[in-house]
C-alpha cells in the first residue's frame, strides 16, 4: 500500500518538476537524463525498486524496445528534406560507414585489451556500435525545418544505426554458442548473413506503410472530411504496423519505423512544398480546429506536426522510465562498474574509435572540421547499448556464460559514463557552435 503511494509521489513529483524546469535544463551543463539516472539509482537503496538485468531482462528488454520504437519514428518524423538532397548522403555515411567500421575496431580492443573472446568481443561491439537516439535530443534536429548539417547527420545517424547493430549481435552470440562445451545451436546464422536484405526490406515495408497511411488519412480528411483528430492513435498505429510487418518479413523492425516517420514527412514535404509546415498551417482558429485538419492546402502539414508534438512527448516519458530503470540496474548491479578495463574500453570508444570512424567515413565531405570534431565527440551511448545488452541476456536466458556476464558492468560503465560526460558537455558545445555559425 505505502509503497504504491511513494509511487504515485515520485513518479508525479519528477514529471511535474521536468515540467517547469525543462528550459532552466537547456541553460545548465547537465541533462535530465542524469536526473533522471540518480533518482533510479536511489530507489534501490529506499527498496522502492529492485531490478536484476540478467533476472529481469525478459521485462526490460520490451520496455526499452517500445522507447526505442517511439524515439526512432520521432527522429524519421524531424528530418524534412528530400530523400534525394545531398545533406542526407552524411547520416548515411555515419549510419553504415562508421557504423561497420565502429564494430571491428572496437571488436579488436574486446579481444587484445580486454583479454574477451572473440564471440563476446564482437558482442560487446555490437552493443556498444549504435549511437543513441533518446538520450542525444539536446544535439539532434528539434524542429522538422531544421537543416544544420551537425543536427542532422547526427540524428539521422541515430535513427539508422540501432537497426543496423542487430546482425553484429547475433553474429556475435552465435559465436558466443559456438565456443561453448556442448556447442549449443542457438541463433540461426542466416541473420548475420542477410543484414543487406534486412535493411533494405526495413526501409522499404517502414517506406511504404508510411506513405500509404499517411496519404489516405490525408485523403479522407480532405475529401471526405473523415478520419480527423486523434493523432497519437495515428502515430502508435503507424509504429506498430511498420515494426511488425517488418518482422514478420525477417527485416530490420527498427530500421522500418524510422523509414516511416521519415516517408510520412516526405508526403508532408511533397504538399506542402517549400514554405516550412508552420508557414504551411498558419493561425489555427481554436473553435474550428477541423476545418484547418481538413484544409487540403494545410492538412498534410498540420498532421504531420500535431503526430510529430505527441511522439515528442512519448519520447521524454520513455526517457525517464527508462533512464530511471538504468538507474536502478547500476544500484543492484554486484560487480565493480569502474575498473582498469572498463576504464580501458570508455577511452578507446570515446577518444580513439569514434573519432577514427567519424573521419574515415566523412572523408571528401563537406562536413567541417569543427563539425566533424563535434560528431566524433557526441557518439553518445545511451539506451540503444542498453537494449542489445538486455536482449543478448534474454537470448541466452538459462545458459549464460560467464563471457556474455562479464560484459554487463562494462557496458553499464559505458552508458554510464557517456549520461554524465556527453550530458555536461552537450549545452556549452552546442551552445559554442551555435555562436560560431551565427558569427
Amino acid at each position: 500500500m505505502y509503497e504504491t503511494v511513494w509511487w504515485y509521489l515520485i513518479v508525479g513529483g519528477v514529471l511535474v518538476f521536468m515540467g517547469i524546469a525543462a528550459t532552466t535544463f537547456k541553460r545548465l551543463p547537465l541533462s535530465a537524463a542524469m536526473l533522471y539516472l540518480a533518482i533510479g539509482y536511489a530507489l534501490g537503496p529506499a527498496h522502492l525498486l529492485q531490478l536484476d538485468l540478467v533476472r529481469d531482462a525478459h521485462f526490460l528488454r520490451p520496455v526499452t524496445e517500445v522507447a526505442l520504437l517511439v524515439s526512432l519514428f520521432a527522429i524519421g518524423l524531424r528530418l524534412r528534406l528530400p530523400l534525394v538532397a545531398p545533406l542526407w548522403a552524411l547520416p548515411l555515411r555515419l549510419g553504415f560507414v562508421a557504423m561497420l567500421l565502429t564494430i571491428p575496431l572496437l571488436t579488436l580492443v574486446g579481444a587484445f585489451v580486454l583479454g574477451l573472446d572473440w564471440g563476446p568481443a564482437l558482442l560487446l561491439a555490437a552493443i556498444l556500435a549504435p549511437t543513441d537516439p533518446v538520450l542525444a535530443h539536446d544535439v539532434q534536429v528539434q524542429e522538422s525545418d531544421d537543416v544544420d548539417l551537425l543536427r542532422f547527420s547526427l540524428s539521422g545517424e541515430g535513427g539508422l544505426n540501432d537497426g543496423i547493430a542487430l546482425p553484429f549481435a547475433l553474429l556475435g552470440l552465435a559465436l558466443c554458442a559456438s565456443s561453448t562445451a556442448d556447442g549449443g545451436d542457438p541463433l540461426d546464422w542466416r541473420f548475420a548473413l542477410t543484414a543487406v536484405a534486412g535493411v533494405v526490406g526495413g526501409i522499404v515495408i517502414g517506406g511504404l506503410l508510411g506513405w500509404i497511411t499517411t496519404w489516405s488519412v490525408a485523403w479522407l480528411r480532405t475529401r471526405h472530411a473523415q478520419a480527423l483528430g486523434l493523432e497519437g492513435f495515428f502515430a502508435l498505429g503507424l509504429i506498430g504496423l511498420a515494426y511488425g510487418a517488418a518482422q514478420l518479413a525477417h527485416t530490420y523492425g527498427f530500421v522500418a519505423v524510422f523509414a516511416a516517420g521519415v516517408a510520412m514527412r516526405r508526403v508532408e514535404h511533397r504538399a506542402s512544398g517549400p514554405r516550412s509546415p508552420r508557414e504551411t498551417i498558419g493561425t489555427v482558429d481554436s473553435e474550428d480546429v477541423v476545418a484547418t485538419a481538413a484544409d487540403p492546402q494545410k492538412a498534410h502539414a498540420y498532421m504531420a506536426e500535431s503526430v510529430l508534438g505527441f511522439t515528442i512527448e512519448l519520447e521524454r516519458i520513455a526517457e525517464v522510465a527508462v533512464m530511471m530503470i538504468v538507474g536502478n540496474v547500476l544500484a543492484s548491479t554486484r560487480a565493480s562498474l569502474f575498473t582498469w578495463q572498463s576504464a580501458a574500453l570508455i577511452a578507446a570508444l570515446f577518444f580513439v574509435v569514434r573519432p577514427l570512424a567519424v573521419e574515415a567515413s566523412l572523408l571528401g565531405s563537406e562536413a567541417s572540421h569543427a563539425q566533424r570534431r563535434l560528431m566524433s565527440w557526441f557518439g553518445i551511448r545511451g539506451i540503444g547499448s542498453f537494449y542489445y545488452l538486455a536482449f543478448a541476456l534474454e537470448a541466452t536466458q538459462g545458459r549464460h556464460s560467464n563471457d556474455i556476464l562479464a560484459l554487463v558492468p562494462l557496458t553499464l560503465a559505458v552508458i554510464t559514463s557517456s549520461v554524465v560526460v556527453h550530458g555536461i558537455t552537450a549545452t556549452p558545445l552546442m551552445n559554442r557552435y551555435h555562436r560560431a555559425r551565427n558569427r
